[in-house]
């Protein structure tokens, strides 16, 4: 009664079946292995009767030496310090811990995995079985000598063993998917190992050390492992909470070699772009990037804007409106009367060039299609539904007020995936001058240029600017006079052409190789 009364003695015991039971799963794994060159059903039987004879020679082993480190008379002497069997066992048996721990820590931490060979030839039920019971013989001196570690008492040795035993033999599959699923709970049970291995050579060498360090300091480790646990238990469920195209964008993004975020990620990151080059090609990698950033695009960062739209006004003369379609490289018009607020409809060139010469005019209700609106909000996954319904018409895109704000085309979708298809009377937005040198429209769509130039962190997050514009604007707080500059990690950002409304050019240069920081103007 009085052991049982003893909190210690409860510590004690639970701790050492988790010990008890963590040490078993490689005595398991092993087991299995074993039982895999028997007939499927003789596997189960082989494996109970193995794991019988474990716990009987467990417990014979346990009570030898206990009895043995009862043996206190001194049978040497070095250096004055004598040694008796009891210091010799306790000596031996620590050293033994602490390069089994130090040899298994070496192991699971530089990743050596250890696989087993299939038989294809079934082996005798008693051979196996004596294999089983032999491997256990080895497998169990480090549990016995963790148990008289631990404890002084041998009953609470003994009852520890059962339990494990009995565990380990009731859930002895879902106990190995918990260790391999938790590797750190393995490393904190070899912790506690050179612990237990330290404090029995010290015990060998005459140092006493009490029991009662050992116990704070597991429950302590116990209790941080919980939280760890329990922290990466909240991680995981915050991150299936987020949607799986976007975990699969940001997947299939890091196996292309896409640039991530942090430096603590910078030389994972290197090796994997590294890694890919030899597969994916850039231009390859630039139109997966572009495919799997879709999704979180809105239409306002792939439309011509306002400023932009090649548009007819019915108020201008017949022949004015036929030279007009003649000279722009478009085959979609808005059709309006006196501005671009006063839409109509959408036509195709050559209908309104068919409607002039056959009527000399442009009939709004024979000749226009009626437009479609979307939200320049909206998402530009939406958007590609809207165009395939369209029937190759543009759609209109509109502010919270209703206003017009641009135009958005199948081919504005195409060119956030694959880069500029500029038409005619255009040039490229952005333009390679040299090797680290880019001159950049100050409309150009800031993903377009975030693939040219290799970087990220230009792209607004609240989507509140989409262009290179936008950023210089966003990052200094006003329009900036031609000449100025601004620093964005290892880039100079030149403004080259703006006034004072806008900024049409500027000019990027590559000034180091390291790795992108918050901007700062020169």
């Amino acid at each position: 009664m009085e052991l049982l009364s003893n909190p210690a003695t409860w510590v004690g015991l639970l701790t050492l079946v988790v010990l008890e039971i963590v040490l078993g799963i490689d005595n398991l794994i092993f087991i299995a292995i074993l039982a895999e060159k028997l007939p499927p059903h003789q596997r189960d039987r082989a494996r109970v009767i193995g794991l019988s004879l474990a716990l009987l020679m467990r417990l014979a082993l346990l009570s030898v030496i206990s009895w043995l480190v009862t043996l206190t008379a001194p049978l040497f002497s070095v250096w004055g310090h004598g040694f008796s069997g009891r210091d010799l066992i306790l000596l031996g048996g620590g050293l033994f811990l602490l390069f089994k721990a130090t040899t298994e820590l070496h192991e699971r931490l530089e990743g050596v995995t250890h696989a087993a060979t299939a038989s294809p030839v079934y082996a005798g039920f008693s051979l196996v079985v004596a294999q089983i019971v032999v491997l256990d013989a080895v497998f169990s001196l480090d549990a016995v000598i963790t148990a008289v570690g631990m404890v002084n008492d041998l009953p609470v040795m003994m009852a520890a063993v059962v339990i494990s035993i009995g565990i380990m033999l009731l859930a002895s599959k879902p106990l190995t998917r918990f260790v391999n699923a938790h590797p750190t709970v393995v490393v904190l049970c070899l912790s506690f190992l050179l612990m237990i291995g330290l404090s029995l050579v010290a015990e060998g060498l005459g140092f006493h050390l009490p029991k009662g360090y050992l116990y704070a300091a597991i429950g302590f480790s116990i209790v941080i492992e919980f939280f760890n646990q329990l922290a990466r238990r909240n991680y995981a469920k915050q991150q299936a909470r987020r949607p799986l195209r976007e975990r699969t964008a940001e997947s299939v993004l890091r196996l292309l070699g896409g640039q991530r975020r942090g430096a603590a990620e910078g030389a994972e990151s290197n090796t994997a772009v590294a890694s890919d080059e030899a597969v994916f090609a850039p231009e390859e990698r630039d139109m997966v990037s572009g495919v799997l950033k879709l999704a979180q695009r809105k239409v306002s960062s792939i439309m011509t804007l306002r400023s932009d739209i090649s548009w007819v006004d019915l108020d201008d003369p017949s022949e004015a409106i036929r030279q007009q379609l003649l000279d722009t490289p478009h085959g979609m018009f808005p059709v309006c009367r006196g501005s671009l607020d006063e839409v109509l409809g959408i036509a195709r060139a050559k209908d309104l060039l068919g409607a002039l010469l056959a009527h000399g005019r442009i009939d709004p209700l024979t000749d226009l299609r009626q437009p479609i609106y979307v939200p320049e909000s909206g998402p530009v996954m939406g958007l590609i539904d809207t165009l395939r319904n369209a029937r190759g018409q543009v759609a209109l895109v509109h502010d919270e007020y209703g206003t017009l704000q641009g135009i958005v085309t199948p081919i504005d979708v195409l060119e956030a995936i694959a880069g500029e298809f500029p038409d005619e009377d255009e040039a490229l937005e952005i333009q390679a001058m040299g090797p680290d040198l880019w001159r950049v429209a100050g409309a150009a769509d800031l993903h377009q240029l975030e693939r040219m130039l290799g970087t990220e962190g230009l792209v607004s997050e609240d989507d509140s600017y989409s262009s290179a514009a936008g950023f210089l604007l966003a990052q200094l707080g006003r329009v900036p006079v031609v000449g100025e500059t601004l620093r964005h990690g290892v880039f100079e950002f030149a403004v080259t052409d703006a006034d004072a409304q806008r900024i049409r050019q500027l000019e990027v240069r590559r000034i180091g190789r390291g790795d992108a920081g918050e901007a700062a103007p020169a």
